[in-house]
This record gives C-alpha cells, sequence and structure tokens, in this order.
C-alpha cells in the first residue's frame, strides 16, 4: 500500500488577515467605530488605575508621583469603615439578586400566559414606563412618599400603626431602595426574556398539551427549560457587578441618620475621590471594586458551566 505524501503548507497569518480583510472590508469597516469608541474611552483610561499605585499628584502626573505600592489597599483594609461598607454594599446587591432578579422573569411569564393583545401591551408600557423616569425624579418621589405625612404614613396610620419619616430610619431603608428599584426595572429587564420566549418553539407546547399538561406543568416542563440558558447568561452578569450599587441614587437618599445601612462603596468612593480630592485612595478602592466582581463572574460563569452548560466564555 502506498502512501500519499501530504504536504502541508504554513500560509502567513499576515496572508490570512489581508484575504479575510479583502472579503469582508464592509463588515470590518462597521465596527471601526465601535473599536475606536472602546480604545479611547474604556482601554486608555486604564492606563490611569497606575494612581491607585502612587501618591498621585495632578501637577506631577502619573508618571513623576511618587510610587506608594500597596498602602492605599492597605489603608482601606485597616480603615474603620470598610466592614460597614462592604456589608451594606453586599447586603443591598444580595437582596436585589434575592427579589430583583426573579422579578422581570415572573413578569415575562405572566405576559406570555396573555391572550389579550391588548391588555397584554398595556400592561407592557405601564410597566416600561418608570424605567425612563429620572433617578432625581425617583429619589424626590420615593423621599415625598417616605416622609412623616407622605403614603406609607397615611396607610401605616390607616392600618393602626405609627406614621414615621421611613428614609430616617435604618430597618426601612433596603427595603425602600431593592422596592423602588423593582418598581423602577421590571418592566424594561423584562424585554429580554419575552424576547426568548418567543423563540420557543410552539410545537412543544402542542406536544404537551397532548400529553395532558396544563398550563402550569407547560410553564416548568417547556417554558422555563427553554428560557434557563439567558437566565443563567444574565444572571452571570448580575454576580459581575454584584459590588457595583450606584451611588447616583443612595447619595439623593441618605442622610445622617441612615449612613450605618446606607453608606456603600460606590458612595465612600465619591466622597473620599471627588469631594476629599484622595484621587490615589480612591482608585485603590475602585480597583479593589472591580477584582472582587471579576472573581464572582468567573466564579458564577464556572459554576453555570459546570451544572448548566450555559456560560458566558
Amino acid at each position: 500500500m502506498v502512501k500519499a505524501n501530504v504536504s502541508t503548507f504554513h500560509v502567513p497569518l499576515k496572508t490570512v488577515l489581508a484575504r479575510d480583510f479583502a472579503l469582508n472590508k464592509w463588515k470590518y469597516l462597521l465596527i471601526l467605530p465601535v473599536l475606536v469608541y472602546f480604545a479611547l474611552f474604556v482601554y486608555k483610561p486604564m492606563y490611569g488605575l497606575i494612581i491607585a499605585f502612587k501618591d498621585y499628584r495632578p501637577n506631577l502626573g502619573f508618571d513623576r508621583s511618587r510610587w506608594v505600592g500597596l498602602k492605599h489597599f492597605i489603608d482601606f483594609f485597616n480603615d474603620v469603615y470598610f466592614f460597614r461598607l462592604l456589608r451594606n454594599t453586599l447586603s443591598i446587591s444580595l437582596l436585589s439578586i434575592l427579589f430583583g432578579f426573579p422579578a422581570p422573569i415572573l413578569l415575562a411569564l405572566l405576559l406570555n400566559e396573555i391572550q389579550n393583545v391588548s391588555f397584554k401591551k398595556t400592561v407592557q408600557t405601564i410597566t416600561y414606563m418608570p424605567y425612563f423616569i429620572s433617578m432625581v425624579v425617583v429619589a424626590s418621589l420615593i423621599r415625598t412618599y417616605s416622609a412623616s405625612n407622605g403614603i406609607f404614613a397615611q396607610i401605616a396610620i390607616l392600618f393602626g400603626g405609627e406614621g414615621r419619616n421611613y428614609l430616617m430610619h435604618n430597618q426601612y431603608f433596603y427595603p425602600i431602595y431593592v422596592i423602588s428599584d423593582i418598581w423602577q426595572g421590571i418592566g424594561w429587564n423584562s424585554i429580554i426574556y419575552l424576547a426568548a420566549l418567543t423563540s420557543i418553539d410552539q410545537e412543544q407546547y402542542e406536544a404537551a398539551r397532548i400529553d395532558g399538561a396544563g398550563r402550569i406543568r407547560r410553564i416548568f416542563s417547556v417554558t422555563l427549560p427553554n428560557l434557563l440558558p439567558t437566565i443563567m447568561v444574565l444572571f452571570i452578569l448580575r454576580m459581575g457587578g454584584i459590588l457595583n450599587v450606584g451611588f447616583e441614587k443612595i447619595i439623593l437618599l441618605y442622610n445622617e441618620g441612615i449612613y450605618e445601612v446606607a453608606d456603600v462603596i460606590s458612595t465612600y468612593v465619591y466622597r473620599r475621590g471627588i469631594i476629599q480630592a484622595a484621587f490615589s485612595y480612591a482608585s485603590a478602592v475602585g480597583l479593589f471594586n472591580s477584582l472582587v466582581n471579576v472573581v464572582f463572574l468567573v466564579t458564577a460563569n464556572t459554576l453555570s458551566k459546570k451544572f448548566t452548560e450555559s456560560s458566558l466564555f
């Protein structure tokens, strides 16, 4: 038996890229603005992270400022507020995940079961609207409703409770924050789940009906399994921002009476970096925040890939 001689040619990478560009040049031109945007406004500013390891002075610039290594990180870990900031940030974020993450999924499932198209569109419009309200307006509404003569106090009095300014008491801040977040984002966040629901093969529902499955059984046997990859991807992304509790809303809501539960890492960075001009210290805190988020992202992605076969990478 004669073996054929097979010659293997190694095409230079430069030739492969040139050929690919010639075939897809218009596609490359389409993504060029996006690449420029990321290069200028995402990757280039990352060079500024070097100030987290320096005693940055604006008059000296990045390169000539004195190198201090991990000093700012150590100062943050030894800060009297460190554990309070970490506790508040994790508490708000975990409560938002526990109650806020399933809310748009539930809304999408309910909307998917509605047969009346006009009623369905009306509900969607009503639930989408709060997302487009300015955060300043939302915070003003919350302050007004939570005041001692606001609607929350009036409801409490109606049921025999005591009227009070709820934003002045620690135990009410987390519920107010999480519930208002759900109200504002539930409709908008349900859009991607509704889009995923439309891609489910209708023959699966027909087969389930033939097998005698009722509406609830079809949700658990057909809808949720098909929706699971989308849920897991969004859950991984959510875990990747577990310490990213936005400072805008908290700054608009909190006061000295509730610092103990309302002060989070982002508000602390705002105070130290912007108000007190401790740029290096604030950058170190922000970098620590980002590194923790990356750890949660990779961990959630690994576990999701192992148990559900759905992952980002």
